[in-house]
């Protein structure tokens, strides 16, 4: 009652007005420019702290002084100038301090800075009230006194720690207002405790002289302008900090990963990439903590790439790459985290694709070659008993030449899911590649691997209906048992591949156990190939020369080179068994240089110009290069080309006429001649000559060796060299033996033999002519 009749009886009301004016004009400034200072980083907090001292202080100070000018107690008054400038540093001070002390990181830092402000302003003011002179007496009140210290820092604290709050109602609204009511209770409450008591009452102390009017208009204009200044600073920075709000807006909004910047982990910023992984609509996301969006923010380093998750509303959380940025905005330099989040799935799903695809066969879809060495180890590791099954498909060589390769692949698909729906459990089944699969099947007893595939088997030969046929394939299954049969993987998978080829050879049984003496064939051709590298390497081939002759004359014609592998002991290999071995491998290329070259820059050597005959392997035949490696050692060892006869059978020309014929061509073209080796045991030989203008013809021995069989040898030979007379090609009988197989071919026309009549390979051609020369000639 007392703080309201002092306001309504001794108070010029239009002063109070403007009082009034100032401090809800101040209060308003003053939240803003804690709100500024609170967010900025420490650094950037001093321009702020002190434009805050600044408004706080002269809103505080010129709501006191113009409030005191309102104040009529009946008796002339005056204010020192010392005190009443004094106050206004200690509300700058006091506002300072409360601002930097609300700023701060801690719970109850807003509520001390803001009782800070309380004290201050009650410093303020009865500092104040001690520049207040009148001729009279001076009574306070202790209770209100008290009361209205109490009221300051209640309301302080209270106005500071809603400030802090980030509601939109609240801080912009309800912090002012209580910060308003803050000043206002102190300083009607404080003048509520004050009686005076004049001595020499005055009637004219009660009216407002002009002096006064324009001293308070004074006070209320430096107090609206010190405002008008932070509320410009304030609008300035704001406009700036927006400018850079809106840049760096448009900057993540460009990115196509989510992009969202947080301040004060509160989310500030968010592109549109960001909600939809979050599942939401844009803007849902501002203002809120980060770790309602993102999974263990906490463990997130600046400049460290990290995976977590996003916590998305409409579904399972979504695995997430994150990389933070630390950086600071604006001239008040907030420190904030940008935070640039992509969105993993779909890597995560290729990730697993290729995966699956390195571990699986990608036409069928069961587990490949990886997946099976890595299964066979395991299972090994285990020292159960099992079988290892090697299934190879027949006649699927058919349906690919037949109906195409898409065809062929469809039966590889149906086969493999025949074979995934026939395995039971603990079984495995794989696809090595091409039409060879494997099996791994857990067994107590012997029988059960052979009862495993005969079902895989069965699963095998069921039909696929395409191409408006039923297409089919059988298998070849090959089995070695661990560890009955070995106890190395290794050796385990050779094993069952013997066996399967023993099965797939086999004309009584497609499934077949594998048995030591496989072994010894497959150790033989191993030897053979690495002692045939060996010999290449080494210089271990020798070239015997075997000497043609003319039948009429019985010269000397020329002689066919032939190799000769001697070993450590002096015996020989037959080329019947190291030359299919060196075809297969390959070593025949490199074996069919060097037989061409030694016998070419031997037989330039040679004091007579005789012919040297060299055979070619049909590998050799096939090789691009051969007409160019022909000519390159013709020059390197001077052999003249008409010297040089080059012998093919024909099963190496049908198997690709067009081919051989074309490189034949290329061949003669040099200058050597061409024939044709072992005539009369294939099945085109008629059409092969045809396709070829042969230089020569040699007969097969076998004829030979039939001659005194019966007459249906002789008719042969006699059909063979008419058959060359008419073509005006030459023929050479080989084989020769006897003299009557010399006289007959006399008889009937021979032009040239070979034959051991004449004498055995010899590695000096040289000598086997002397020796025919002094020899009689042929009778």
């Amino acid at each position: 009652m007392r703080v309201l009749t002092c306001l309504t009886e001794e108070h010029n009301l239009f002063l109070v007005a403007l009082a009034a004016l100032i401090c809800v004009v101040g209060a308003v400034v003053l939240n803003r420019l804690f709100d500024k200072n609170r967010r900025s980083a420490p650094k950037a907090r001093l321009p702020w702290l002190f434009l805050g001292a600044m408004a706080g202080g002269a809103t505080i100070w010129c709501t006191h002084f113009v409030a005191m000018l309102a104040y009529r107690p009946g008796v002339e008054v005056s204010y020192a100038p010392v005190l009443t400038g004094i106050s206004l540093v200690v509300g700058m001070l006091a506002c300072g301090l409360a601002l930097a002390v609300g700023a701060m990181r801690g719970r109850y830092a807003a509520a001390t800075g803001g009782a800070i402000f309380g004290l201050g302003v009650t410093a303020m003011h009865y500092t104040g009230m001690s520049a207040f002179t009148a001729e009279a007496f001076v009574i306070w009140s202790p209770a209100y006194v008290v009361a209205s210290v109490i009221a300051a820092v209640v309301g302080g604290a209270a106005a500071f720690h809603i400030a802090t709050d980030d509601r939109p109602w609240l801080r912009p609204v309800v912090a002012p207002l209580l910060l308003v009511l803050t000043i206002v209770a102190l300083h009607f409450t404080g003048m509520g405790a004050l009686t005076v008591m004049p001595l020499t009452p005055s009637a004219d102390a009660t009216l407002l002289t002009e002096g006064e009017a324009l001293l308070a208009a004074g006070v209320a204009a430096v107090g609206f302008l010190i405002l008008g200044t932070a509320v410009a600073s304030y609008a300035l920075e704001e406009q700036t900090e927006r400018h850079s709000r809106d840049r760096l807006a448009a900057l993540i909004e460009g990115s196509v990963d989510g992009m969202v910047v947080v301040a004060n982990g509160k989310v500030r910023l968010a592109n549109h990439a960001f909600t939809e992984l979050c599942g939401v609509q844009e803007g849902q996301t501002m203002g809120s903590p980060i770790e309602d969006w993102i999974e263990d923010v906490a463990s997130l380093q600046p400049g460290l790439l990290m995976q977590s998750r996003v916590k998305a509303r409409d579904g399972a959380p979504v695995p997430v790459e994150i990389a933070v940025r630390e950086e600071t905005t604006g001239a008040e330099q907030t420190p904030v985290r940008i935070f640039a989040v992509r969105d993993l799935r779909s890597r995560i799903a290729q990730e697993r694709r290729i995966a699956h695809l390195a571990r699986n066969d990608s036409l069928t879809g069961l587990p490949n070659r990886t997946s099976f060495l890595e299964k066979l180890e395991r299972l090994a590791a285990t020292g159960e008993n099992f079988a290892l099954l090697a299934l190879d498909l027949d006649r699927f060589k058919e349906v690919n030449d037949l109906y195409g390769h898409a065809v062929g692949d469809r039966l590889l698909v149906h086969v493999a899911d025949n074979m995934r729906a026939a395995v039971q459990e603990g079984e495995f089944v794989a696809r090595l590649g091409g039409d060879e699969f494997v099996a791994l099947i857990p067994i107590r007893e012997r029988m059960d691997a052979h009862a495993a595939a005969e079902r895989l088997r069965a699963a095998i030969l069921t039909p696929l209906e395409a191409e408006h046929a039923e297409l089919q394939c059988g298998a070849s299954i090959g089995i070695a048992l661990w560890p009955d049969d070995t106890t190395e993987t290794s050796v385990l998978i050779n094993d069952a591949d013997l066996a399967m080829y023993r099965a797939k050879s086999s004309l009584t049984t497609d499934i077949c156990f594998y048995e030591g003496a496989m072994d010894e064939a497959v150790r033989q051709r191993r030897r053979i190939t690495l002692g045939l590298r060996d010999a290449l390497e080494n210089d271990r081939f020798e070239l015997h020369y075997q000497l043609q002759a003319s039948v009429e004359t019985g010269d000397v014609t020329g002689f066919e080179a032939l190799l000769r592998w001697r070993q450590a002991d002096g015996t020989y290999i037959s080329p019947a068994d190291f030359i299919p071995l060196a075809e297969e491998t390959g070593l025949i290329l490199p074996i069919g240089e060097w037989v061409l070259r030694r016998a070419c820059s031997e037989a330039a050597s040679w004091d007579k110009p005789h012919r040297i005959a060299v055979n070619l392997s049909p590998v050799q035949l096939s090789h691009v290069d051969l007409p160019r490696l022909v000519h390159q050692i013709l020059i390197e060892t001077g052999l003249a080309p008409n010297r040089l006869e080059l012998e093919i059978t024909e099963t190496a020309m049908i198997s690709d006429m067009e081919r051989t014929t074309h490189i034949l061509r290329q061949l003669k073209l040099l200058g050597v001649s061409v024939a044709m080796d072992d005539f009369g045991t294939g099945y085109s030989s008629l059409s092969t000559l045809r396709a070829f203008p042969f230089d020569k013809i040699k007969l097969d021995r076998t004829f030979m060796s039939e001659l005194d069989g019966g007459p249906q040898s002789k008719a042969i030979i006699r059909a063979v060299l008419a058959l060359g007379e008419s073509l005006d090609i030459p023929i050479l009988a080989e084989g020769v033996e006897t003299q009557e197989q010399l006289v007959f071919l006399r008889e009937q026309g021979c032009d040239e033999v070979q034959g051991y009549l004449l004498g055995r390979p010899q590695r000096d051609a040289v000598a086997q002519t002397t020796e025919r020369a002094e020899a009689s000639k042929v009778a």
